[in-house]
């Protein structure tokens, strides 16, 4: 259980993300320190590896001397809750241990100091299409109104494998992609930047278990094989997207570039904004059919900062409105036998809310360009611009405490 009184030494102010009921893990480097495992609290960072060297944890410091999470996500969840559970009482205000030790100054780190780094080696990449607003927004735009989702859609989660090698972290910049586009009344296709560049708010998930060719994950074990929890942006090329994407998907519309927020939540951080998810109708079959709810309470928001001009929060949203949870994901991704490894990323697909304000993309918050948005210093969007930036940032909050991401960064820069 969650103790929502418990208090930290370290100095936590009421709007940060990283209080210590959460206490997420990141990989980051300073002047003087090589890249290693990092726990984020209020606006300072514990050297994971510094306490192991000084005895404060009980665990293989070759664990935490790495540029990755992988190796100490294999070791499950247990391990990671064993590893939180010490931490709190390390930080905890009533505890002493580590705040009078002589070794505070080099386990401590103001996060000023810091780069971060990309937490995990992600070998395989999958982006699911689970809300059903968006799907049914898409739907509505593209095809038929009346038939806005495809026959398949609520009989399991779709889904595509992406590309893994063009997740970066933030923040990142990220420039504007080239490829073949097909006006409607054009004859033939044209090449250069795409127009319609779009952001897609996600989250992302992160398996911690490896399972071998041919072994399925039943709907009630896939928590046991989901680590934690990052914000995810996946960048996105509208007309390319729609010239390229029959018959077999997106490609370069995006490939070319995702962006993640640096510090992973753990699940067990989560746990407490567990809540139902959408009425599933028509039921589900029996495989993917989970015995107790497993959606989360994560409040969502996305901001446009043009260049040289202040941040705008231009949608809001919720990851609780996914009509597919992350279990069901898991679980149909491997039921025909597909092999997970530790470090696997699986995006929820952009989750937007029924409101207008609650959309996550520019393609529905501007609905395909004819409703523009109009920034606080005058100019419009019907899709981001060069110079733009894209934030994004998520948080659960309970008893007037947070458990947050962080922000996902991204500038849009031009075309080369």
């Amino acid at each position: 259980m969650t103790d929502f009184s418990l208090q930290s030494w370290v100095e936590v102010t009421q709007e940060s993300d990283f209080t210590i009921q959460n206490l997420p893990f990141g990989i980051f480097s300073t002047q003087k320190k090589s890249a290693r495992v990092g726990v984020a609290i209020g606006n300072k960072i514990v050297d994971v590896l510094e306490l192991a060297n000084n005895g404060f944890i009980d665990f293989d410091t070759t664990l935490f001397d790495t540029d990755k999470l992988n190796d100490f996500m294999a070791l499950g969840r247990p391990a990671a809750s064993k590893l939180r559970n010490r931490l709190q009482e390390l930080l905890n205000e009533n505890n002493d241990e580590l705040r009078d030790s002589t070794h505070r100054g080099s386990i401590m780190v103001n996060m000023s100091e810091a780069t971060m780094h990309m937490p995990v080696q992600v070998g395989d990449y999958t982006d699911f299409y689970s809300s059903e607003d968006h799907a049914r927004n898409v739907g509505t735009m593209f095809r038929d109104p009346n038939n806005a989702l495809l026959p398949n859609w609520k009989h399991l989660p779709v889904g595509y494998h992406g590309r893994a090698s063009s997740i970066v972290v933030s923040p990142a910049e990220i420039h504007r992609p080239k490829g073949q586009t097909k006006a409607d009344d054009a004859a033939a296709p044209s090449f250069g930047p795409t127009r319609l560049f779009d952001f897609e708010l996600e989250m992302a998930f992160i398996t911690c278990k490896q399972t071998k060719l041919g072994e399925s994950i039943p709907i009630d074990e896939a928590e046991n094989a989901i680590w934690g929890m990052v914000i995810f942006n996946d960048l996105s090329a509208r007309d390319i997207q729609k010239w390229e994407y029959v018959p077999l998907g997106p490609f370069l519309a995006k490939n070319f570039g995702s962006v993640i927020s640096p510090w992973v939540v753990t699940m067990d951080a989560l746990e407490p904004f567990r809540t139902k998810g959408y009425e599933q109708d028509p039921e589900v079959l029996p495989y993917l059919k989970p015995s107790k709810d497993a959606n989360f309470d994560i409040h969502l928001e996305v901001a446009l900062q043009p260049e040289n001009g202040e941040a705008q929060t231009i949608c809001t949203s919720n990851y609780k409105f996914m009509y597919w949870n992350m279990n069901q994901q898991l679980t149909h991704q491997t039921v025909n036998g597909c092999n997970i490894n530790v470090g696997d990323m699986y995006a929820s697909g952009t989750i937007s809310g029924p409101e207008e304000n609650q959309y996550g993309s520019m393609l529905e918050l501007t609905w395909r360009g004819t409703k523009p948005i109009t920034l606080s210093d005058g100019s419009e969007r019907k899709f981001m611009q060069d110079g733009d930036t894209c934030i994004m940032r998520a948080h659960a909050e309970k008893e007037g405490v947070r458990v947050g991401f962080g922000e996902a960064i991204v500038k849009i820069l031009p075309a080369t």
